[in-house]
């Protein structure tokens, strides 16, 4: 694989825009007269079929950042194909891009965005691009490059999710002492209140549990139910929705990990609270509406039925 210079094109990408001059050399699109100017041009140009990897930085007209990949695992690329013909201003300084090349402009968001512009700029505001294109590689070295970032990122995750268990535990701990409750704690970091034993035998892995829940984020909002009447008491009740008992197949990865945990805590007729931290639930993606990055949960479970 060649050597990755996406370092150095980050720092002449972010520093080097902030001192365009005259004397460098510019051009203006065909389409949409979008005028951009080289901090830095390059000189190869990606074969058909390889892929040329950049670095991108969107930001307002006061350089608040709408989208970069500079603080992402992976940055962008796009494959080099010269039959392609060029729509707008944007495909042009892209299908165009060479190894080296830094690049700055500026236009509005209707042009940079087209229709897609994001809800909070109108159509003529200022926004500012800059783009640097730093590595070419053929299929086996993007792969492999992939390959190598996801390894390395699932490591910094395990990390960051072994910090947030520990961290939020305080969290949890002080919601446990507000709401009087005598919680367990599990050895991964769930935390777990027994509030009626069921009956009948063990749980294990395979086991196929009907379980009506409720979840809660820690401020008390309901986010989710299989319980009509609370939906509706909640306002979170959907009609297209069948209001039942949650069938799980205990211990498979179905379910978040603290529910595939915890749920072999109980037997038939069990009702429990779970208190699950971040990276045992959504972890930092979420799971979009209520539910966001990092986010705390709540669940009151109780077993209906269980069949082996």
């Amino acid at each position: 694989m060649k050597n990755n210079k996406g370092l150095l094109a980050i720092l002449v990408l972010v520093l080097g825009a902030s001192i365009i001059s005259s004397c460098q050399k510019k051009k203006v699109t065909e389409k949409d007269g979008i005028e951009y100017a080289f901090i830095k041009e390059g000189k190869e140009k990606a074969p058909n079929g390889e892929y040329l990897l950049y670095n991108l930085v969107i930001t307002t007209g006061s350089d608040s950042v709408i989208y970069s990949t500079v603080d992402q695992p992976f940055p962008g690329y796009l494959m080099a194909n010269d039959t392609i013909t060029p729509t707008n201003g944007m495909d042009e300084i892209f299908l165009n891009l060479r190894q080296g090349d830094s690049i700055a402009f500026e236009s509005t968001a209707k042009i940079i965005f087209g229709d897609n512009f994001p809800p909070f700029l109108q159509p003529e505001d200022v926004v500012k691009v800059r783009l640097g294109a730093f590595e070419i590689m053929d299929q086996t070295e993007i792969e492999a490059f992939f390959n190598q970032t996801m390894e390395a990122e699932e490591v910094k995750r395990a990390e960051r999710a072994k910090e947030l268990v520990v961290e939020e535990a305080k969290t949890i701990e002080a919601y446990v002492a507000e709401k009087g409750l005598t919680a367990n704690k599990t050895e991964s970091g769930l935390y777990y209140v027994i509030e009626e034993e069921g009956t009948g035998d063990a749980i294990t892995p395979g086991t196929t549990m009907y379980v009506d829940y409720a979840g809660y984020l820690l401020d008390g909002t309901l986010f989710d139910t299989s319980i009509e009447s609370l939906a509706k008491e909640n306002n979170v009740y959907n009609a297209q929705r069948e209001y039942t008992p949650l069938p799980v197949n205990v211990g498979m990865g179905q379910v978040i990990p603290g529910w595939d945990e915890g749920l072999l805590l109980l037997k038939n007729g069990s009702k429990a609270k779970f208190l699950i931290p971040s990276p045992l639930a959504y972890g930092e993606n979420g799971a979009g509406g209520l539910i966001g990055p990092n986010a705390i949960l709540v669940f009151d479970v109780e077993v209906k039925d269980v069949q082996k």
